[in-house]
């Protein structure tokens, strides 16, 4: 996958800033590493990649993404393994999204030898910043921005594909509780809420501030039309555990099609936990917490993985989860890493070589 690289232009930094990184203190997505792949979408047809120093670039301010908003990402990582060797994982997935955003947003695709070609050829520069054990990571971020001048209300012409990495440790963000939405929507039937698009993201910031300062870290989202379907949890795909059953929300125009989320439901099928693919009621939800029957809710995504959630509130009630010996949230995310970090066999097919 990826392996026919298109020519891509390399222009090493004078020097490495990675001995200036304390990478036992690395908070989530601020350091980023000595190089990034830039490449521009110009004339119908994309130019040569290139691998430069990071660094900040000029744009011309009547760029189309300052106005009307064409900017999608994905978010990946890669893992070194014992060997030295590092691995990235379900990397088709990502591009496959990346180019599925990029089509709704009337943006054009991006070939994979240029997104993972170029990501493979930036990571093998970098590989020193990836550290070996198990939750040491680099993350990943591809994205594309419209380049074009003009305030005109139209898709740009011009496009910049661009990937920087971000070395990173074990993801925690302590204990989290949630606030179920009865007013705000991350996403409405018909919108962008299944491409991974930045105005999703800024447009979640308003109400998850309200809910901080409430005292919860986090949201779980509600369908755009009633509010009675749990969709989201914050920036996640979200799991509840009824009994010994896991349930998760179908994918659609609303919900993101989380890579992290399609291998827990493909890794608990093999671990024969019973998981169902459904929509799930407030309702329910309630009704579980009240009788005991509610055991688990987390979140799934690529910065955290899993994240358990131990509370929720709703209607000014707030419901605490009981606290679990062998919690199955536990138990999947420890496979799933193990996978990553080639610790255990990936019967999946999941992980790429760089």
């Amino acid at each position: 996958m990826g392996e026919n690289y298109t020519d891509i232009v390399i222009n090493k930094a004078l020097s490495s800033h990675i001995g200036d990184v304390d990478f036992e203190n690395l908070s989530f997505g601020n350091i980023f590493t000595d190089h990034m792949l830039v490449c521009d979408f110009r004339n119908g047809e994309w130019e040569t990649p290139v691998i430069k120093p990071y660094e900040p670039f000029l744009i011309d301010p009547s760029a189309k993404v300052f106005h009307y908003g064409q900017a999608i990402f994905e978010g990946m990582k890669a893992y070194k393994d014992e060997n030295n060797d590092v691995w990235l994982f379900r990397p088709d997935q990502n591009l496959d999204r990346f180019n599925k955003s990029a089509e709704r947003l009337a943006m054009p695709s991006v070939p994979e030898e240029i997104f993972i070609g170029g990501m493979k050829k930036l990571i093998n520069l970098e590989k020193e910043w990836v550290k070996k054990g198990k939750g040491n990571s680099l993350y990943i971020r591809p994205f594309m921005i419209a380049i074009g001048p003009g305030v005109i209300a139209a898709p740009s012409t011009q496009y910049r594909f661009m990937i920087i990495l971000s070395p990173a440790r074990s993801y925690y963000s302590g204990e989290v509780r949630v606030i179920i939405a009865e007013h705000y929507s991350r996403a409405a039937n018909g919108g962008i809420g299944a491409a991974k698009a930045a105005g999703n993201y800024s447009a979640q910031f308003y109400p998850t501030k309200l809910a901080n300062e409430m005292g919860y870290q986090q949201i779980i989202w509600t369908d755009d039309a009633t509010h009675t379907k749990l969709e989201e949890a914050g920036t996640m795909n979200v799991f509840f555990r009824i009994n010994d059953t896991l349930y998760t929300a179908p994918t659609s125009e609303r919900i993101l099609d989380g890579v992290t989320r399609k291998s827990i439901i493909e890794l608990a099928a093999r671990e024969n936990i019973k998981i169902e693919v459904r929509s799930v009621l407030v309702t329910e939800l309630i009704e579980a917490a009240e009788n005991g029957s509610l055991k688990e809710i987390f979140g799934a995504g690529t910065a955290a993985v899993i994240n358990p959630i131990v509370g929720f509130c709703y209607q000014d009630k707030y419901y605490e989860l009981p606290k679990l010996e062998n919690p199955i949230a536990l138990e999947l995310k420890e496979k799933l890493t193990n996978i990553q970090y080639k610790l255990a066999e990936d019967t999946f097919g999941w992980t790429v070589k760089i």
